[in-house]
């Protein structure tokens, strides 16, 4: 059993890594300043004798000292997460995306850890040709903020090989769907399936774009994969963090859905503000540590749905700001 500090565990994913290391018999020490007002994620946890939560900064050392007592293991996944937020707080994601996890990852050069994970994203690949698949060497294109901060942060992981003596793992995420305690539908697989099942008229821009998806569940499972595998196949490698069964158009999306709701009000349209197209290859890490998904986007759609018909989300519509990346409480800025 090892003890994790979650940077930025109180957001999407990390509220449900930290149920999967709880489950694990894992101590779980959380880092987070709840940038997005989301302080109602962590009550499942608050009262578990094995759980730690630090309200601070992740460019603060003084914060991250509170944090990393003890710690075997580091997930990096605090930050303004997704393209339009970082566009719309252009001041905050350079002191949050790019200056605060430098100055963490920095912060750990001479601690003794075992690994530090850093979560990128997939959207680093950015547009790449029809029937091509991007694996880990093919060449970034990144055209947003949010995913240039990412390829820089990789860089600055990847230039510590040699000179720390823990195991950096970059994990290059696709887009996550999946039930969580801080949930959000600002996702597509969540957003879609949530507007159609509440009768909303769903606009899809751009319908055959491909972007690969993985469920939140699936992420932590390859997360604790990682802390338990040999330094020898991971350390200072790059994995894109899926499986080919999720790689989706929208309109494959859409199409399962409607195969749930029927009637469901749709309307096609060419001119997204979002070029990103690209499949991804996960063989690499199928190979080297056995990770394949255990859920589908139709699963991920299955649950959804069930949760709405027990009458969860309700309010989603009403009140978006609790259900997404949508405005921050950032006292930096």
């Amino acid at each position: 059993m090892s003890k994790v500090l979650i940077v930025g565990g109180a957001g999407y994913v990390g509220t449900v890594l930290t149920s999967h290391l709880l489950k694990g018999g894992n101590d779980v020490v959380v880092l987070d300043n709840f940038v997005y007002s989301n302080q109602f994620s962590i009550s499942p946890y608050l009262g578990d004798p094995n759980y730690t939560f630090i309200n601070g900064d992740l460019g603060k050392e003084s914060d991250l000292e509170k944090a990393a007592k003890g710690v075997d293991h580091v997930v990096v996944l605090a930050g303004l997460v997704g393209d339009p937020i970082t566009k719309s707080y252009p001041e905050a994601s350079e002191a949050i995306n790019e200056k605060g996890v430098k100055a963490c990852i920095d912060y750990f050069d001479d601690k003794d850890i075992k690994k530090l994970i850093f979560v990128s994203t997939c959207s680093n690949y950015g547009l790449i040709k029809e029937g091509e698949l991007a694996d880990e060497e093919f060449e970034l294109n990144p055209l947003s903020l949010y995913a240039k901060a990412k390829v820089g942060a990789e860089k600055h992981v990847l230039s510590k090989k040699g000179k720390v003596s823990y195991a950096g793992v970059i994990l290059r995420f696709a887009t996550a769907f999946g039930l969580s305690p801080r949930m959000r539908f600002d996702l597509t697989v969540s957003e879609f399936t949530r507007d159609l099942f509440f009768g909303e008229e769903l606009v899809v821009f751009d319908e055959h774009t491909w972007r690969p998806y993985c469920h939140v569940r699936d992420f932590s499972r390859l997360i604790d994969m990682v802390f338990e595998a040999d330094d020898s196949k991971v350390a200072f490698e790059v994995f894109n963090a899926g499986g080919d069964v999720n790689n989706f158009t929208k309109k494959m999306i859409v199409d399962a859905i409607a195969d749930r709701i029927p009637n469901s009000k749709i309307s096609y349209n060419q001119k997204g503000s979002d070029p990103r197209n690209y499949r991804v290859s996960f063989k690499k890490v199928k190979d080297t540590l056995g990770f394949e998904p255990n859920f589908t986007v139709e699963t991920g759609i299955a649950e959804l749905i069930d949760a709405f018909d027990l009458g969860l989300y309700s309010d989603s519509l009403s009140h978006k700001q609790r259900y997404g990346n949508y405005e921050i409480n950032y006292k930096n800025q």
